[in-house]
Parts: C-alpha cells; sequence; structure tokens
C-alpha cells in the first residue's frame, strides 16, 4: 500500500526536522502552497514544483510520489541520517572540525 505524496511530504519533514518554511525558502515555492501540499485536501503539485521539492528535501520525486515507510530503515541508519543531517546543517568551523575528527578516526 502507498502512502499519499502529502503523508510522504510530511514524514519526510518530520524525519528531516524541517519546517514549511524552511522548506519554502529552499525550493522558492511559497509557504502557502506547501501548506496546501499538507492539507487533508490537498493537491499534488506539478512535476516542477515536485522535482524542486524532492530535490531540497534530497530524496526522489518517486519517493515522494510512491514513498516507502521510513520504518523500513534500522532505528541505526535512523540515526546515522538524522546524525549527518544535523552535521550538515552545522556552521562551517564546527563543520570542519568534526570532519578532522572523522578523519582522525579512519587513520
Amino acid at each position: 500500500m502507498y502512502m499519499s505524496f502529502r503523508e510522504n511530504l510530511k514524514d519526510e519533514l518530520t524525519f528531516q526536522d524541517m519546517t514549511v518554511k524552511e522548506l519554502a525558502n529552499k525550493t522558492g515555492i511559497s509557504k502557502h502552497t506547501i501548506d496546501h501540499y499538507l492539507t487533508t485536501n490537498g493537491s499534488q503539485p506539478q512535476v516542477e514544483l515536485a522535482v524542486r521539492i524532492a530535490k531540497a528535501l534530497n530524496v526522489t520525486v518517486e519517493y515522494l510520489v510512491l514513498g516507502k515507510a521510513t520504518s523500513e530503515l534500522s532505528d541505526q541508519s535512523k540515526n546515522r541520517i538524522s546524525t549527518i543531517k544535523k552535521i550538515e546543517r552545522l556552521p562551517e568551523n564546527d563543520f570542519n572540525f568534526i570532519e578532522r575528527i572523522v578523519n582522525n578516526l579512519e587513520k
């Protein structure tokens, strides 16, 4: 059973700890329009907008349209993905510090 675009988008925003406003800023799509996609009666976006949303979330359009439950991932995988996304949002100096630590661990 496939989840709807609305459900997949909502789940992905939650999973990435991203607000609708942040997604709107990343995509250039109005917050109002994204909110519309997230409502019970919301519609699916045009292909061009779906591509922009998918790119901003770093997922495929197919994932947003057809989806797969994040429960298919192990808890360890979810935690790793979540940590990586948090690291990617760090200021550059902090990111570089973490990168040096990881590089030293590999030696």
